[in-house]
């Protein structure tokens, strides 16, 4: 099992602590965390600094812990651009970026984008395939439905060769079956219960086994909104306002049953039915008191996880 920790990101106007931030980062790598995890929300009300930046201070502000993020919406970016920002990142880290992508589903604001709702799975494959011939290739002639390259190239590549692991994040069947198909690994979304993620896994290794792939070459993990409280209904009231927030301005309300919160026991047990369900690596996500929620998930949980 592998343990990674969310990089706080819900920063008001004006409050960002620079020191706080990178305390929190080296005290990540100091209790053995392996990874670092950002997300993505382009739009919304709650406060979220953009992935990319934030993944590049925690990687100037660290060693050795890897620097993801779960998961950009590759399909409201231009391929060409993330591709130079992802291999950028990946040199300064010196290879220890971890990726992962996901189509964001019909309800993301495409138009504001510029993206034809109707095509938005088609350029999510296409552009994850142009991403990947820039990164494996010298020069590159590329025609495809939405981009097109005569004679391109892109330097440098990326420190990881091929190029670093790319997750997928995915709920939906057709979604899971691409991500065993053009994908490095899977990981479930925070918002999904842990019952909805068995059976995401159930349909990854069944996929895994039709597509003859190895499953110990294809890890799976899933994002835990969780919240460690010596008071189990503070704990439970506290996530679910969090989660309210994070998620309202999309429509989506009392997702409480996702999160993992409760007293370190409720927390160990929590955990550990996401691990029976077949996460590899779990990514902790604290809502509120992010470095006191770091520490009492190193001192009274991993430890007690096996």
């Amino acid at each position: 099992m592998r343990y990674a920790i969310a990089i706080p990101q819900y920063v008001p106007d004006g409050t960002f602590d620079p020191w706080a931030l990178r305390r929190y980062l080296i005290r990540a790598e100091d209790l053995g965390f392996h990874g670092a995890w950002a997300g993505e929300q382009l739009l919304g009300t709650m406060p979220h600094l953009s992935p990319i930046e934030v993944m590049t201070y925690a990687a100037a502000c660290t060693d050795r812990i890897r620097i993801g993020c779960a998961a950009f919406v590759s399909t409201l970016h231009s391929p060409v651009q993330l591709a130079k920002s992802l291999s950028t990142l990946d040199q300064l880290s010196h290879g220890r970026l971890d990726i992962a992508i996901t189509t964001g589903g019909r309800f993301r604001p495409f138009a504001a984008f510029g993206v034809e709702p109707d095509s938005f799975v088609s350029r999510f494959t296409e552009g994850l395939r142009l991403m990947k011939v820039l990164w494996q290739n010298d020069r590159l002639d590329f025609d495809g439905e939405f981009w097109q390259l005569s004679d391109a190239a892109m330097e440098p590549k990326t420190y990881q060769k091929p190029h670093p692991p790319i997750w997928f994040g995915a709920t939906a069947g057709a979604s899971l079956h691409r991500a065993v198909r053009l994908g490095d690994g899977f990981i479930g979304a925070g918002s999904s219960t842990t019952e909805d993620f068995a059976g995401h896994v159930h349909i990854v290794r069944q996929a895994l086994a039709d597509q003859r792939r190895d499953p110990a070459t294809f890890p799976i993990a899933k994002r835990i909104y969780i919240a460690v409280d010596d008071d189990a209904t503070r704990a439970r009231d506290r996530i679910a306002v969090a989660l309210d927030e994070l998620y309202g301005y999309f429509g989506l309300r009392g997702l409480a049953a996702v999160a993992v919160a409760g007293t370190p026991d409720d927390c160990v047990k929590g955990v550990r039915d996401v691990m029976d369900a077949g996460a590899e690596m779990i990514l902790f996500n604290p809502m509120f008191d992010d470095a006191e929620q770091m520490e009492r998930l190193a001192a009274e949980v991993i430890p007690r996880l096996g």
